[in-house]
């Protein structure tokens, strides 16, 4: 194998950054491996470009020997070097240009000319696309990877595989550079699971634990350290030291810093090269097939990625803790933070939905006791209501004796008491989510982690117009004027209003349309469609509502992601930021648009018989004949489980789709192969790009404000939500485990940007609520009249319905009613502005008291658990004292020479965290990186 001394990797360093490098560091006819199958002589990747071949760049490879056969595993060809990572990339068979006719008109021979033309301008991008690649392939041999490279080919295309392995000595330089976390010490496994804890306590046998095999190990670790490599764990077993997750970080960070191009225009990394083409993929290896093997085998036996699938992705497993260890291990920190969070999430939504459900069986069990619905049902045609459109006749109030009984179940005490519930459950879940991630954070070592110095995007690499030093890594990279990107971000902030302004015109579109389905059911002339009017084209509405919302989500997206480019971010990270900003921007007023005008505004400016209002020559609406809590609920109803069934639907199957279309792609070269058994790489490559978390987060954010923001009308909501993530919580295991390329293993310490979406939503869930029971609700008219007259409701139907001015009445119909606080002559009344007084105040205790326990119960829940907080602070007391005993030793021992044994001992410790084993020894856990430094000598 390839092996490097350090002054070597130094070099190689030189060449990641150098990005005129051209050295020549090839072997004699391979890309540094042990022993290739099909390969690029490096004589033919200087070769200049030969513009009367087929393929300039890829001439057919020359095998100086059979090669030998593949071995089994994601490995090279020699059974032993592990393959860390594949580079493809596909060349398409040349066709034979036809030669020009004579007997052609002039347009046809122009038109031949063009196409020619075009051809040409194709065949120079991919010839340009071709020197990059064998450039950027030359430099990696540069670093000291190991490459073995393998062909697939059919008439049609070729398809190239470089497979990449970091030998050790690559490993550990960059271990080191990476400050990857290095094991010290064994420990046993933490208990997470807080309802296993009181289960255990209780002795209530545990149906959600699963015991899943290969557990990964908890060490106490610290900062890689090579001088320090005798005091890790396993370091003499050099194949399995690093974990492949590791390994693949190391390997795709030498991919993103390699050049292959000129310094001035940043050419550099795998990232651009597949945003320019050059490569058509580069990930990590599965480990291994996910289905079961037809014979019976051990649990212990199976692959990681055969574990995941049957202790995890299956739906037979939806009662079932996750494993989150596993999920680290094989996806990395931010993919199991997504896991571990949407799993917190869904458990907390049991109480929620649990409460939710017996609120709204108790207004089942108090329905017969509305005394209001009693004399809607009883009334008969005592109550003769105004029209409701110029057309339509008088109505009796009894009519709507179903939906005001109906409307009772949204709108009674216990949906009050939910609200208030909600809102602190609200809190409690975030405050509680924190002390979870603390302790996450600590188990898998990341309670110190800071991103690195992020490098800039490829895209802003390729775009930006200078190049700047930058004054924290001191290189210069690319760089775009701060003033010229707030400008583009001021133009974008204008289109989103634009857009807003569209999602606007859309509600107005659908209050006309529901206006109007209105109209039409009452001019039919049939009593039931006279009755059911308003919930005919309230449900229809809500429908067209729906596809309105889907529809504007998706071309929003698009046009976001487009607005996020062209303001030039410099990083990734700054670049997902805004993007999340304006894409949740808009979606929250996309989808919440219409309960916000359900529940606020609509009723509200009707006017008065012979003064209605009007919107386009048509009467205002009015909330119908159960109420706009009803209506609200209604909505609420088909918008959110509307866009979790069809999310669903998406999620299910999107990937097939996609899937079948990769493979179809490939079919060609797949029916070259004849029969011949894939090998890893191939299937691999048969599955689609993993597609990040966004939309991920995005879906169940939005759904946390549902379940929040309008909860005192859908009592249900955390029901039907905590249904949708059973589901959710499998079907994107499956995704992951079985229909993605493996993604590279991110390190993140929180969910990022989205904790702090909840957090506002959680807040504004507090205000809307208050104004939805003081304006929407009948909770505080209720309240007043039960103070004011009867306690028992009686009268309350006449207490809220007005009298139509008399010359209304006497002009077109008789006496009629309508549902106001108004005198005669349309005025309001004195109990209109008591109950505005009562409304207003109600609002301001409600969000004062809600306001003070939320806070009272940020105070007494720290967002890191107590224990581990004493955990921590006797770890870094006792590395204090291990210190102070070296410190004390050393004086001791000051007249005799100063071993470099005992200079390194001292500096080791504040770099790593102490405990107490059993016996009473000292046990090491970086947590306190500083660093692990050498004494002069570099002696361990």
């Amino acid at each position: 194998m390839l092996r490097k001394k350090g002054s070597e990797l130094l070099k190689d360093r030189e060449v990641l950054l150098d990005l005129d490098y051209t050295g020549e560091t090839h072997g004699a006819d391979c890309y540094g491996s042990l022993q290739n199958g099909g390969f690029i002589p490096p004589r033919y990747l200087n070769a200049p470009a030969d513009d009367d071949d087929d393929d300039p760049i890829y001439i057919h490879c020359e095998k100086t020997a059979t090669p030998p056969p593949q071995a089994p595993g994601n490995y090279f060809r020699d059974g032993r070097t592990k393959i860390d990572f594949v580079l493809v990339w596909e060349v398409k068979s040349r066709r034979k240009r036809r030669s020009r006719g004579k007997g052609k008109g002039e347009a046809e021979v122009e038109d031949e000319e063009q196409a020619i033309q075009e051809e040409s301008r194709s065949e120079k991008r991919k010839a340009q696309l071709a020197r990059w690649r064998d450039r950027f392939i030359q430099n990696l041999q540069g670093t000291g990877l190991l490459l073995e490279k393998e062909e697939s080919s059919s008439a049609k295309k070729t398809i190239h595989y470089l497979k990449l392995s970091a030998p050790w000595d690559v490993l550990v330089y960059y271990a080191e550079e990476l400050c990857l976390r290095a094991p010290l010490q064994a420990q046993p496994h933490p208990e997470f699971n807080t309802s296993a804890q009181i289960l255990q306590k209780l002795w209530v046998p545990n149906i959600m634990a699963d015991s899943v095999p290969n557990r990964p190990v908890d060490y106490y670790t610290c900062a890689f350290r090579k001088s320090k490599m005798e005091k890790f764990l396993g370091s003499e077993d050099r194949e399995n030291y690093f974990t492949n997750t590791q390994r693949h970080r190391i390997v795709y960070e030498i991919l993103a810093r390699t050049v292959y191009g000129k310094r001035k225009r940043a050419e550099v990394g795998v990232a651009r090269l597949l945003n320019e083409g050059a490569f058509k993929g580069a990930f990590p290896l599965h480990e291994g097939p996910f289905e079961l093997p037809d014979h019976e085998i051990a649990p212990d036996q199976l692959n990681k990625r055969q574990i995941l699938y049957y202790y995890w992705a299956r739906w037979s497993k939806w009662y079932k803790y996750q494993p989150l260890d596993h999920i680290r291990e094989y996806f990395g920190e931010k993919i199991a933070l997504y896991f571990a969070w949407l799993g917190f999430y869904t458990a907390w939504l049991l109480p929620a939905a649990i409460v939710g459900m017996v609120v709204f069986v108790s207004g089942i069990m108090t329905m017969s006791s509305n005394t209001p619905a009693k004399e809607i049902c009883e009334s008969g045609g005592h109550y003769l209501m105004c029209p409701l459109c110029e057309t339509c006749k008088p109505w009796n109030i009894s009519d709507i004796c179903p939906m005001a009984q109906v409307g009772y179940l949204f709108d009674h005490p216990g949906t009050v008491f939910f609200s208030v519930f909600m809102s602190f459950w609200a809190v409690t879940f975030l405050e509680y989510w924190k002390r979870k991630n603390a302790t996450l954070a600590h188990h898998w070592d990341l309670m110190d982690f800071h991103e690195e110095e992020e490098r800039p995007r490829p895209e802003f690499a390729a775009m930006a117009p200078a190049m700047e030093e930058n004054p924290v890594t001191g290189v210069k990279e690319p760089y775009f004027p701060e003033r010229a990107r707030i400008s583009r971000m001021l133009t974008g902030s204008m289109v989103i209003v634009i857009m807003l302004c569209v999602v606007m015109i859309f509600l107005v579109t659908v209050i006309i349309y529901r206006s109007i389905v209105s109209v039409m059911m009452y001019e039919t002339g049939s009593p039931v469609l006279r009755t059911q009017a308003g919930n005919i084209a309230n449900i229809s509405s809500s429908m067209v509502n729906l596809a309105l919302i889907l529809l504007m989500g998706q071309v929003y997206t698009a046009l976001a992601e487009q607005l996020t480019k062209w303001e030039m971010h410099r990083t990734q990270t700054q670049y997902e930021d805004a993007f999340t900003f304006k894409v949740f921007i808009f979606q929250f007023v996309n989808f919440y648009s219409s309960p916000f005008y359900v529940a606020f505004f609509k009723g509200r400016f009707v006017g008065y018989p012979g003064h209605y209002g009007t919107l386009f020559g048509m009467r205002n609406e009015d909330c119908g004949p159960g109420g706009c809590l009803i209506e609200l609920a209604e909505q609420l109803f088909i918008i959110m489980m509307g866009k979790q069934l069809i999310n669903n639907i998406q999620e299910f199957v999107i990937p097939k789709v996609k899937a079948w279309r990769q493979k179809k792609a490939l079919s060609s070269v797949k029916k070259a192969r004849g029969d011949q058994e894939p090998q890893s790489w191939e299937q691999d490559y048969e599955l689609i790009e993993c597609e990040g978390l966004f939309e991920e987060y995005l879906e169940i954010v939005l759904q946390f404000g549902f379940i929040t923001i309008f909860v005192a009308a859908f009592p249900l909501a955390p029901l039907f939500a905590l249904l949708n993530n059973w589901a959710e919580v499998r079907l994107d295991a499956h995704k992951f485990v079985c229909e993605y390329r493996r993604p590279v293993a991110e390190r993140a310490q929180n969910i990022g940007v989205w904790f702090i979406i909840l957090e506002a939503l959680s807040h504004v869930s507090v205000i809307v609520n208050a104004f939805l029971i003081a304006f929407t609700s009948d909770f505080l008219p209720r309240l007043l009249y039960q103070y004011k007259f009867d306690n028992d409701l009686h009268g309350y139907v006449n207490f809220t319905l007005a009298y139509a001015p008399p010359s209304y009445n006497y002009s077109s119909h008789g006496m009629c009613r309508y549902k106001a606080f108004r005198d005669d002559n349309g005025n309001y009344t004195l109990v209109y502005w008591e109950l505005l007084a009562v409304r207003l105040g109600f609002i301001i205790a409600f969000e004062h008291v809600v306001f003070f326990v939320l806070r009272v119960i940020d105070w007494m829940v720290p967002d890191v658990p107590e224990s581990l907080e004493l955990k921590v602070k006797r770890e870094r007391y006792l590395a204090k004292q291990a210190l102070a005993d070296n410190q004390e030793a050393l004086l001791v021992s000051g007249r005799m020479a100063h071993s470099p044994a005992s200079n390194t001992f001292g500096k080791l410790i504040p770099a790593c965290r102490v405990r107490r084993s059993p016996g009473g020894g000292s046990l090491l856990k970086g947590d306190l990186d500083t660093t692990l430094s050498t004494d002069s000598e570099g002696t361990p």
